[in-house]
């Protein structure tokens, strides 16, 4: 019977011919053997982010330092409101709402000429998008942060008559206090139309007009399809930024509800 020997070399290659193929042969056995696990079953829990999680102190002690900061920073007068503000005040237009059409016109317009040589025509915001009103008292931050608390960033549209015919529509359908400025729109006590004017000039529509709205809206928010596939030239401008750079210009916050949007007796 033949013998047969393990050479102790090193290197695979230093071993006998029995032992390369025990190797090889154990090689293709656990190969053979690997079993094929797949995914049979996902479970989840939710778990509610409120005031009812713990706190952890560890954590807390942490960024304590970084909340006072923040909160000096948020907590800062930048203005004064006079008369509380509500985007629910009135049904068609409110000093609140008035009050974020004029910002995005007047923080967003220098920019936007700048760029292009063109001046906007129209604001147009959603009533939604409001999320909290402005209390009379300081105006801080915070209040802006409140207000507007999504990264929404100010768009220049350019819409063709036609299609700002269909805008003006759509306000007319809702019947709600969207927010915008320079337009006018009267109605009869019929719904039916009395006096349509952009920039105090009756709408014309071969003319093709320059919009400032969101990114939301612009991206169908709201349904507001007429903005769909419009040309249209980004400012690098978050509302809820343009805001607290008005509030820190100015002395004293002055918006009133106006006749932008009303129904006639």
């Amino acid at each position: 019977m033949k013998k047969y020997t393990i050479e102790k070399r090193k290197g695979f290659l230093g071993y006998s011919a029995f032992a390369k193929a025990a190797v090889i042969t154990t090689i293709l056995l656990v190969s053979c053997n690997q079993k094929d696990y797949r995914l049979a079953k996902v479970t989840g829990s939710k778990t509610e982010i409120d005031t009812t999680i713990q706190s952890i102190h560890e954590i807390d002690e942490f960024i304590a330092p970084f909340k006072k900061s923040l909160d000096v920073q948020m907590d800062e007068e930048l203005s004064f409101n006079p008369v509380s503000m509500n985007k629910n005040d009135y049904k068609y237009n409110t000093p609140l709402g008035n009050m974020l059409a004029a910002i995005v016109l007047e923080q967003g317009e220098p920019i936007y000429t700048s760029r292009t040589g063109k001046n906007i025509d129209v604001v147009l915001l959603n009533h939604g998008g409001i999320r909290a009103g402005l209390p009379a008292g300081p105006v801080t931050m915070r209040r802006a942060y409140e207000i507007m608390p999504f990264d929404n960033e100010i768009i220049i549209v350019e819409l063709t008559g036609e299609k700002m015919n269909e805008l003006i529509n759509y306000l007319i359908d809702r019947k709600s206090a969207h927010p915008f400025n320079g337009m006018q729109i009267i109605l009869n006590a019929d719904n039916s139309i009395n006096k349509v004017s952009i920039q105090n000039k009756p709408l014309d529509k071969s003319k093709t007009y320059t919009v400032a709205t969101s990114d939301y809206l612009y991206s169908g928010g709201d349904n507001m399809s007429f903005f769909k596939e419009a040309p249209m030239v980004k400012i690098d401008y978050k509302i809820r930024n343009a805001t607290i750079d008005y509030f820190k210009k100015v002395d004293t916050i002055r918006f009133e509800r106006d006749n932008r949007f009303e129904v006639l007796d």
